[in-house]
């Protein structure tokens, strides 16, 4: 899981998704190294997006569509593992729930065109999750964009190309490839995401063609 510490105005960072809970600690010490986690802001709800937030316990902001699932069962209520073949939706039920630190006390919220920190602001990106946000800074077009693409295949934990999310964790898989389409519409430089490495070249041809391919 990819987790981002963006510099704040009053010293210390904002982090931008919170991990799994077993990533904690080694969160907690990169903060401290760069004066503190301050907040957090959730990319959406996601188990291994949330899970690290409520041992963190510092103030935690997210989307007001993802609010309840953060509060909540992290989006379980609409994850389908008959779209994942045996064992393998098994396993990754059991990863799930080790991952996750459990519901988030909530702050506030943000939305589209807020800015966070360091320039980032907020750019709502729905579909494989119904408040999953991006941060996209505009003068050098870099956006960090958790769970909006893949570049990992969970099936298989092989990486490549730009892929639509995988529709057992997505609530509307058309609207995530419209999100996609978006996104690359933006025409952002580089475009860092969730899980794996980040795209830095050709950014919204390879997001036009995923969200194209499925």
């Amino acid at each position: 899981m990819n987790v981002y510490l963006l510099e704040e105005d009053g010293g210390g960072v904002c982090m931008f998704d919170a991990g799994s809970a077993d990533m904690a600690g080694a969160l907690a010490s990169a903060g401290r190294g760069l004066g503190g986690i301050t907040r957090i802001v959730l990319g959406h709800a996601h188990p291994d997006h949330r899970g690290a937030a409520p041992a963190l316990a510092v103030p935690t902001f997210c989307h007001p569509a993802d609010k309840a699932d953060a509060e909540g069962d992290g989006g379980d209520h609409y994850f389908d593992f008959s779209e994942l073949s045996f064992p393998f939706n098994h396993t990754l039920r059991v990863l799930l729930d080790r991952w996750d630190g459990g519901p988030v006390n909530i702050t506030g919220t943000v939305e589209e065109g807020d800015e966070v920190a360091a320039g980032f602001k907020v750019v709502h990106l729905p579909g494989h999750a119904p408040g999953l946000i991006a941060l996209y800074r505009e003068r050098d077009g870099v956006a960090l964009t958790t769970d909006c693409f893949y570049t990992l295949d969970p099936r298989t934990s092989r990486k490549g190309a730009a892929r639509v999310p995988h529709a057992a964790f997505t609530l509307d898989t058309e609207g995530a490839r419209g999100s996609m389409r978006k996104l690359a519409g933006l025409g952002p430089s580089a475009a860092w995401p969730g899980h794996a490495d980040p795209l830095t070249s050709d950014v919204a041809a390879q997001l036009e063609r995923a969200a194209a391919r499925g």
